[in-house]
């Protein structure tokens, strides 16, 4: 099967995608954790060791949901953030835990605002912006411009799907998430340099190959290795949601989707954009490879 002379097909996917995400954030946006919101940061020590486990049960015995659970030493000591809790709400937790788990000691309860939550998003943003044109300036000196271009709307495509998946199923979401995002960027930019960089060798061997049977071959030829790779991936973060504990779940299924989404986007999306820059947008330039440096 001809990856490019399918391509339409790979950008009615992603399109339908896209503005799938863009409807369901304009309606209903994110499901925002405390990280983004108010809310409460517990940190209390327990006498004895506890599991998170116990912890989590004595949370959910009380009705709360949408907490996050960190260990913070050996397994007695824990930082524990909620919504926001009445002071009622928080004395009876209080009392739940000394009740089920022991004694304790509280080291830190304090109510939070969304400051952090915001302050990460603008330099996550930032971080993002500057990457994305440190790549550009990069690919460009090691390959072409029209190949840095591509990169950066391929790595925008898999930020945009992976986060709009995320709000259509309101999958909550806090830090951690902000942190897959910029990670799914750097692993998923990976597999893309691997078939440029065969398709800029394929160039240097046989210029008079249509282009499109080029990317088709230099797309087969790492097929297996970009699907080995991300599968050894997957395996790790099922690992990660099926058998981690709640606080790796988040981070782990954002980065599962954006794993998925990033292959799929190297071999079909990538591609696919590059064979149109290079035919369409630079129609006028003459389709050329960089020397290997």
């Amino acid at each position: 099967m001809s990856v490019i002379q399918n391509r339409k097909i790979w950008y009615a996917i992603s399109l339908i995608l896209l503005l799938a995400g863009f409807i369901s954030l304009g309606i209903q946006g994110f499901n925002k954790g405390i990280d983004f919101t108010s809310g409460n940061v517990l940190q209390i020590e327990f006498e004895d060791v506890i599991s998170t486990q116990q912890v989590e049960a004595v949370l959910d015995a009380q009705g709360l949901t949408g907490y996050s659970i960190q260990a913070a030493g050996d397994g007695s000591d824990y930082i524990i953030r909620t919504k926001e809790m009445t002071e009622a709400q928080n004395r009876e937790l209080l009392a739940a835990f000394e009740e089920k788990l022991g004694e304790l000691t509280v080291k830190q309860n304090q109510k939070v605002g969304a400051v952090i939550g915001r302050e990460l998003t603008r330099n996550a943003i930032m971080a993002l912006a500057i990457a994305s044109v440190l790549m550009i300036i990069y690919i460009s000196f090691r390959f072409q411009a029209a190949y840095g271009i591509v990169a950066i709307l391929a790595l925008l495509h898999d930020v945009l799907v992976t986060a709009g998946l995320f709000s259509i199923f309101q999958i909550e979401i806090d830090s951690t998430f902000v942190a897959a995002l910029l990670t799914i960027v750097g692993y998923s930019i990976n597999n893309t340099i691997v078939i440029f960089d065969r398709i800029r060798e394929n160039l240097s061997f046989d210029k008079k190959l249509p282009f499109d049977v080029l990317v088709d071959n230099s797309i087969k030829q790492t097929l297996v290795r970009c699907i080995n790779t991300a599968m050894t991936v997957i395996f790790a973060l099922l690992a990660l949601i099926f058998l981690g504990g709640a606080t790796t779940k988040l981070f782990a299924l954002a980065l599962l989707t954006g794993t998925v989404v990033g292959t799929y986007s190297s071999i079909l999306i990538s591609t696919s954009l590059l064979y149109d820059f290079q035919t369409k947008v630079f129609a006028n330039f003459k389709v050329k490879h960089a020397n290997a440096r």
